[in-house]
């Protein structure tokens, strides 16, 4: 019982050292995020995308580059910028680049697992897209674009005032205020999302031994760079299949991908669990009640695809290059997460913004009205189980941290 409650203390402080660590960066991300989407608006988007193929994949690709990084929202804007005539390649480098390109997952990936995995990250996500790309141009599913189209065709039309310059509005007060609520509507978006994700990474930390990984991942261990290309396939098969067990999105998988390559599994797995946020059942479900199952498991088939045939093209090139970085670097477990150094101060100055930020946008100018941003249809069953996974885990949380400081 006494070995249970001090891995229930660890686990606990844990989880609360791994936010503590990437609060600054959640605010940072979401600020910008925020800021991008009142200031450049869809409708502008949407009107540069109807050019030619090339043009349209670089800028759909920039375009989801600078949105926001929740994958429900992500579909919904790729569904939007589709159905008012951007290409169906151009649309799928939107929905790769706002998951995978992302200014804020970028910043905590650099926080949990070091430069290497910010540049595959980015070299990564830029990778998913052509070979999507390459993939669409060799199968060319004319038929299945067009009746994808069809499914969109009764729907409203959800166009957006884009008379107003950014560069004027960006000195208004009032432009601030809806920077302000679109901040607090990110926030809702992922805020079960992170709980459960950071959670189920403290109690892996602590609880679960690492020769369940070495099942699991084939010849995982730490220090163990050498595998097979076997080997290494199968860790790319059997991340993803991890994140699907989740049901996390990427933001809040982070630590948990920091934590599989702290257990040995090879760079290549890490990648494709990392990757995997649209490869799991609610994006298939989703793109299903969009354009019919047949396009959504095409778009299945377009995704995972992508994903083993980058996975791999990263793995082997650091190898060649010598940049395959080592699991000793990830020192997350054994941190001491609550220190005076930069993060506390990064922090500190982070929630004063937010907190100027909520006292212009609910207090000072709550007149200021912003409508709320397109998502695609959650599952109602699945947000409450996240939502009362979310309490759950706040009070398995205090529980442990009452057990670490005070009664062991």
């Amino acid at each position: 019982m006494s070995e249970f409650l001090k891995q229930w203390g660890e686990a606990a402080y844990t989880t609360t050292g791994f936010f503590w660590m990437a609060l600054w960066a959640f605010i940072l991300g979401y600020i910008i995020s925020s800021m991008i989407q009142i200031f450049v608006t869809e409708k502008r988007m949407q009107k540069t995308m109807n050019e030619s193929e090339g043009k349209s994949v670089l800028l759909g690709t920039f375009f989801g580059f600078i949105s926001s990084s929740c994958s429900f929202s992500a579909l919904a804007g790729t569904k939007s910028i589709f159905k008012k005539g951007a290409s169906f390649v151009s649309s799928i480098a939107f929905l790769l680049a706002s998951t995978n390109l992302v200014i804020e997952l970028g910043i905590i990936i650099s926080i949990f697992l070091g430069w290497q995995f910010v540049v595959g990250e980015y070299v990564g996500g830029i990778l998913l897209i052509l070979i999507s790309w390459i993939l669409i141009r060799i199968i060319n599913p004319k038929k299945l674009i067009e009746k994808a189209r069809k499914n969109l065709e009764n729907e409203d039309d959800d166009s957006m005032d884009d008379s107003k310059d950014w560069k004027k509005q960006i000195k208004k007060e009032d432009s601030w205020a809806r920077v302000a609520k679109k901040y607090k509507m990110e926030w809702q978006m992922v805020w079960k999302d992170v709980t459960v994700g950071f959670t189920i990474a403290g109690i892996v930390a602590a609880f679960v031994p690492d020769s369940f990984f070495q099942t699991l991942f084939i010849n995982s261990g730490q220090g163990n760079t050498d595998f097979t290309f076997l080997e290494i396939l199968e860790h790319i098969v059997v991340g993803p299949i991890a994140a699907f067990l989740t049901f996390i999105g990427s933001m809040g998988n982070i630590p948990l991908a920091a934590l599989l390559f702290g257990k040995g599994v090879s760079f290549a797995g890490v990648m494709a669990f990392i990757f995997s946020d649209l490869v799991v059942f609610p994006v298939l479900r989703i793109n299903a009640k969009y354009y019919g199952w047949k396009m959504s498991l095409f778009i299945l088939f377009l995704l995972f695809t992508a994903l083993i045939g980058t996975a791999l093209a990263l793995h082997y090139s650091f190898d060649l290059l010598g940049m395959l970085p080592d699991t000793s670097q990830v020192k997350i477990q054994d941190k001491e997460h609550f220190k005076i150094d930069y993060t506390f101060y990064l922090n500190m100055a982070f929630l004063a913004i937010s907190g100027y930020l909520i006292y212009l946008g609910f207090f000072k100018r709550k007149d200021v009205k912003h409508s709320m941003s397109e998502m695609a249809p959650k599952s109602p069953l699945l947000e409450s189980v996240l939502k009362y996974a979310a309490y759950i885990c706040y009070i398995w949380l205090a529980g442990g941290l009452i057990v670490k400081f005070f009664v062991n």
